[in-house]
């Protein structure tokens, strides 16, 4: 007995003692605080610091995969026929969060399945608390939504949308056959989200005037200026109307009547500065979202392979998968650099910067997605599916790119893909699966 014990002081190992009181033989009693994890499964580590708990916060998060979605709202945008503005930067924060709320629910819905193949990641590791994830899913969704209704009435409709689609997809359809169409579904409906917000948003700035007035001292007639994009001849003066009753004094600019308005007794003069162009009128956001509807199922389409493949992701094993998004990213490809104007839009000249840009973003769709897709059909092991996934990602800012410079907007592609270099460099720290 004494050999033993003396072995066990050695070694470390108290099992050779035999069992001790209350506990079973071969067993060593862990306090059930010291456990963590779905179920109390692993035993939980030292109290992190702060950069231990943001960085696992992060890995929550995939705060590499963000980047992807600024272009949604962009594609949407260009897609529409509008320039980004107000509306547009508000559905970009509405897709943040809302993308990061399924992102916090994803891992919350799936922690006992991680805790088996998965872990290492936040929560069966116990460096994010399980209520915590379910919090933060909620609190960034409200936000999505808030952030929405600023946008307008017809973006939060979207949005609420979105937002339902992600939840059903973490809580019930990720494992069953609806779960690439939903997330699909997601993906279309954020860039949906850009074109309606945009649209709202112009609609909202071309109907409010800008007017500029000078009054002279001592009740003199006030001449007040509408101004307009350009200059313009010499005004002419124009038919008098009424309103009210009492006489109304205006002037007409380049063959179009103005009306002008009495204040305070006082003939105004009105003269609108207009120039050779007019802007184009802004389409209503039902309009706006039937523009860029073939965007998003383009972005859908390519969505739907990524999830078909990601489904793989933590054994392995399948090669039809990566073998079918790969023929759909060609085929994707091939019909960006192919695709004409939307219908019963007549067909549009391309300028210089889009023949030259639309071809470059396509390759560069192709080589982020197809190279690990192919990599993933030869080897179906976890590394390499896991590393395909995260490139067909990443692939939807090339994508995105590429959509906008086919719509006419080669800037906002230019805008979307500023963002390859950080995804790429932050994806090398914290993944973006």
């Amino acid at each position: 007995m004494k050999a033993l014990r003396l072995l066990a002081a050695v070694t470390g190992s108290p099992r050779l003692l035999g069992p001790g009181r209350g506990t079973t033989a071969g067993a060593v009693r862990v306090p059930p605080e010291r456990l963590s994890g779905a179920g109390g499964t692993a035993p939980a580590p030292d109290r992190p610091g702060p950069r231990e708990r943001l960085r696992a916060w992060a890995e929550l998060l995939r705060v590499s995969a963000l980047f992807t979605v600024p272009g949604d709202a962009l594609a949407g945008a260009a897609a529409a026929g509008l320039r980004p503005g107000r509306g547009t930067a508000l559905a970009v924060g509405a897709s943040l969060c809302l993308y990061e709320a399924g992102m916090a629910l994803n891992d919350w819905a799936d922690r006992e399945e991680d805790a088996v193949d998965r872990p290492h990641r936040p929560i069966p590791s116990g460096r994010v608390a399980p209520g915590a994830a379910l919090a933060a899913a909620g609190v960034l969704t409200a936000a999505g939504l808030t952030l929405a209704a600023r946008a307008g009435r017809p973006a939060l409709a979207v949005a609420s949308g979105l937002a339902a689609t992600v939840w059903a997809y973490d809580l019930r359809l990720k494992h069953t056959k609806l779960g690439p169409a939903a997330m699909a579904s997601a993906r279309a409906l954020d860039l949906l989200l850009g074109a309606t917000a945009t649209a709202t948003g112009s609609a909202t700035q071309a109907a409010t005037p800008t007017v500029t007035g000078s009054a002279r001292a001592g009740g003199g007639p006030e001449s007040v200026v509408a101004a307009g994009r350009g200059t313009a001849p010499a005004a002419r003066p124009a038919t008098g109307t009424r309103q009210g009753g009492r006489p109304v004094t205006g002037t007409r600019q380049g063959g179009r009547p103005v009306i002008g308005t009495r204040q305070g007794g006082r003939p105004v003069t009105v003269t609108a500065l207009a120039g050779p162009r007019r802007q184009p009128p802004t389409p209503p956001p039902a309009r706006a979202a039937s523009a860029a509807l073939p965007a998003a199922l383009a972005l859908g389409a390519h969505t739907y392979a990524v999830t078909a493949v990601s489904r793989h992701e933590a054994r392995g094993g399948s090669t039809a998968a990566p073998l079918a998004a790969l023929a759909g990213a060609a085929g994707l490809g091939a019909a960006v650099l192919r695709g004409g104007p939307a219908r019963g839009e007549p067909p549009r000249a391309h300028g210089t910067a889009e023949r030259l840009l639309l071809p470059a973003f396509a390759a560069a769709y192709l080589r982020t997605c197809a190279v690990p897709l192919l990599h993933a059909a030869l080897n179906p092991s976890p590394p390499l599916t896991q590393r395909a996934v995260g490139g067909g990602i990443r692939a939807m800012i090339p994508l995105q790119a590429a959509l906008a410079a086919r719509a006419g907007a080669p800037l906002a592609g230019l805008a979307a893909m500023a963002l390859v270099p950080l995804a790429r460099a932050l994806s090398r720290k914290v993944s973006p699966t």
